[in-house]
């Protein structure tokens, strides 16, 4: 029997996927966590087999709690599922650690298994991912401003463009003001930007926001 814990901030999302999942007989939803602290947590105290991970949380974001995960628990398999599709976010998900990575689109035939797959230590790219990958070995152009940002610089930037102040930032990172304007401050010189519209503009233009 396979055990997963399901972490999305919505539960008529999770009550759904627990019901899909669980149409396998061999699959058992044996945990749930609507925010990335809480789902910490539960990796802590609990054993499960696979992490089904939402990366747009209240708190802490995908991209943190996973790093986290790897930290506490390095061979459990996370599974990233979520809205945003994946040349946004899943290669630089992948490069963090995760096992795979699947747009909340897809059939639930697919789902399901992703989760076998990466439940035996393999990785899971859907095709349209699949290719993705194949075309970014292929370009021989500049690589976007924003993948030449460190996870964190990135994180900054997308709540940056999401509105957010440097105070709101710092308490949501649980870092200081001072450290958050020196990673905007690199942000603006990395990406040849000076102010935070610029920032918004161009998050929004990619698709990061």
């Amino acid at each position: 029997m396979i055990k997963i814990i399901i972490a999305d901030d919505h539960a008529v999302v999770r009550t759904g996927l627990k019901q899909i999942i669980e149409q396998d007989p061999n699959l058992k939803v044996t945990g749930e966590a609507s925010s990335g602290f809480e789902l910490l947590e539960k990796i802590r105290e609990g054993n499960y087999d696979v992490v089904l991970l939402d990366i747009s949380m209240p708190g802490k974001d995908g991209l943190a709690t996973l790093k986290d995960i790897k930290r506490i628990n390095p061979k459990l398999p996370v599974l990233i599922f979520t809205v945003y599709p994946e040349d946004q976010y899943a290669v630089r998900l992948l490069k963090a650690g995760a096992s795979g990575y699947l747009n909340k689109e897809c059939e639930p035939e697919e789902l399901i298994e992703a989760i076998h797959r990466v439940a035996l230590g393999r990785k899971y790219v859907s095709e349209n991912l699949a290719e993705l990958l194949a075309t970014k070995l292929e370009e021989t152009s500049a690589i976007p401003l924003h993948e030449q940002l460190s996870d964190r610089e990135f994180q900054v930037m997308c709540l940056i463009a999401s509105g957010k102040t440097i105070k709101e930032i710092a308490k949501e990172l649980h870092l200081s003001a001072n450290t958050i304007s020196t990673y905007r401050i690199r942000i603006l010189e990395k990406m040849g930007m000076r102010t935070n519209a610029e920032i918004t503009h161009y998050a929004i233009k990619n698709g990061l926001v």
